[in-house]
Formats: C-alpha cells, sequence, structure tokens
C-alpha cells in the first residue's frame, strides 16, 4: 500500500508538472509585438469571433479570475463598461479560445501578459471612476471607448 501511494503521488507530480509546461509553452508562441496593430485585430476578433457557449464558458472562467485593470472592482469578463481595453481582452480570448484551442488557464496567461505588455507600469483600477478612460494605455488609461482607441 505504501509504495503505491509512493507511485501515485510521484504519477502526480509529473502531471502536474507536465501541465504547467503545457500551459507555458502554448502562451509561448503568442507574441505582443506592436500594441496599436494588435489591439486593432483583437478588438475586431470581439466583433467577428462568436464564441459556442461551451467556448463562452472557457472565456468566463479564464477572465472572471483578473480584476478588470480599469475598474478592479469589475472583472475582466464584465468590465465596467466596453471600453477599448475590454474589447481588446473579449477578442484576444475569442481568437485564442475559438482558434487556437486555448483552455482557461492559457486564456488567463495571456490575457495578463497582454495587459502587461500594453502597460508595463501597471493600472490604477479606478481609472473609470476618476475621468481618465480617454487617456492611452501607457497612462493607465482605458484607451476611450470610441471605435478610434486612443494609444
Amino acid at each position: 500500500m505504501k509504495k503505491m501511494t509512493k507511485i501515485l503521488g510521484a504519477a502526480a507530480v509529473v502531471l502536474l508538472a507536465a501541465y504547467g509546461f503545457w500551459v507555458a509553452t502554448a502562451a509561448a508562441d503568442l507574441e505582443f509585438t506592436d500594441a496599436r496593430t494588435q489591439a486593432r485585430e483583437f478588438a475586431g476578433y470581439n466583433q467577428s469571433i462568436q464564441l459556442t457557449p461551451e467556448q463562452e464558458a472557457v472565456k468566463k472562467e479564464a477572465l472572471t479570475a483578473i480584476p478588470a485593470p480599469c475598474c478592479s472592482d469589475n472583472t475582466s469578463y464584465t468590465c465596467c463598461c466596453p471600453c477599448n481595453m475590454a474589447k481588446t481582452i473579449w477578442g484576444l480570448s475569442n481568437w485564442l479560445i475559438a482558434e487556437k484551442g486555448y483552455d482557461a488557464p492559457q486564456v488567463k496567461k495571456a490575457v495578463e501578459d497582454w495587459i502587461a505588455f500594453i502597460n508595463p507600469a501597471g493600472f490604477s483600477g479606478d481609472v473609470c471612476y476618476t475621468g481618465r478612460c480617454g487617456l492611452p494605455w501607457a497612462k493607465g488609461g482605458c484607451g476611450g471607448m470610441g471605435a478610434e482607441m486612443i494609444f
């Protein structure tokens, strides 16, 4: 019995390590290089890619685990409004799930990487409530609300 417990414990460690490697490897093939170009692309995916109910559940699981950068009392799944930052997060998620087959942990990691990429200094979490939504991401804003993104 003791030997069986050791074997099962070792197998669990190997499986967890393999899963962690898989999540990291899948996210590694995604590269953020140009916020302006990729933001427009991701926002477009928010409109053009419709998820199935099962895929939407993956998106919800991933984004509910991330506070919205601009209004941290909301999740990235809901945000407080459809600002340009939210549209890019939602569109990126749609694309990763529908086209790349990402699961919730992979989507979560990719979205967190995107948020860090568009503003390495981070976000205050209160932008929407302090009149700074119209600021560019690099200054902690939401990038605006309209079709024209503010960079």
